[in-house]
Order: structure tokens, then sequence, then C-alpha cells
């Protein structure tokens, strides 16, 4: 018999894990939101995952015919954007931020520390959320040498770049 929910979510806060804004592109409309189950999945071709709830609006969006979405990787002083497009509800989440449009016509967060542009390559329903894959078409690295946020034991957390040698 499986754990409880509750339990299962208890152990998985502490795994840390990158935080992300997923932005959509579906016709003319355009959604965001924070996200922090993504991973890479194939270098050949470039694929990569992310996990979205049946519940979540932008759920919707991803199941349109033609829409696509990017992933942008936040630098470790982007936490106020990550907990806009977590919790802003009636405004536009994209008033704040410095947004483009990527080569697939989804936003892009010119300032993160890297982005992903993607097409829709597979979908596959899994519990409560569905798993979309990514085939990247455009990516950047406007910030390499900059700390991601982090998230972890229910917090925002920074990574501490030590580039001092330990030899």
């Amino acid at each position: 018999m499986p754990i409880t929910s509750d339990a299962f979510r208890s152990a998985l806060r502490h795994f840390p894990a990158g935080v992300t804004i997923v932005t959509i592109k579906a016709g003319a409309e355009q959604h965001g939101l924070t996200v922090s189950a993504f991973t890479s999945v194939s270098p050949e071709p470039p694929l990569i995952m992310v996990c979205i709830d049946r519940r979540h609006s932008a759920h919707a969006l991803l199941e349109r015919p033609g829409a696509t979405f990017a992933v942008n990787i936040l630098r470790a002083d982007q936490r106020a954007l990550s907990d806009r497009f977590a919790y802003v509800k009636d405004e536009d989440r994209f008033a704040v931020g410095d947004w483009r449009t990527a080569a697939t016509g989804a936003p892009i967060l010119a300032d993160a520390l890297a982005w992903l542009d993607c097409t829709i390559y597979t979908r596959q329903s899994a519990g409560t959320h569905t798993l979309y894959i990514g085939e990247v078409q455009a990516s950047h690295v406007p910030e390499p040498d900059v700390a991601p946020l982090i998230y972890w034991n229910r917090d925002y957390r920074a990574l501490k770049l030590d580039c001092a040698d330990e030899g």
C-alpha cells in the first residue's frame, strides 16, 4: 500500500530543486507559473521535462494544438519573481520582469540565469499531473556565473559559489 500524500511531500521537501518559471504560448494567450518539477531528458534530440498539475490553468493551455513553452531558470536574486508567478492571481504576472519572445513565441525572461524554448515533443499522464516533454528549439545563458535560486525544505535557498582551490 502506498504512503500518504503528506508523507510523500514530507520526504520530498528534503530534495533540493532549482526554481523555474515555465511560460506558455497557446494561440493568442500566454501564461506562466513557478515550477520546480523540471529536468533534462536527452541531449539527442535535446529534450527536457516539466510536470504540470492537471487542475492548473496552465495544463489546459498546454493541451491546445500548437502550444509552446519555455523554461526560465531563475537566479538566486529572483525570489520575488518566483513568488509572483506562484501566487499572483488577478494581475498580469508578466508586468514585472524583462520579458521577450522566443523563437516559438513563448515568453522568455531576458535576465534569467538561462532559458530553454520548447515545442511539445510528447506528453504523458501520471497521477494528478501530466509530464510534458519539450524539444528545445532555442536556448540562451545570459548569466553563466551567477548562482541559481534553490528551493529546499519549504523555503528558498541560495547556492554559495566557492571558487577557492580546495587542493
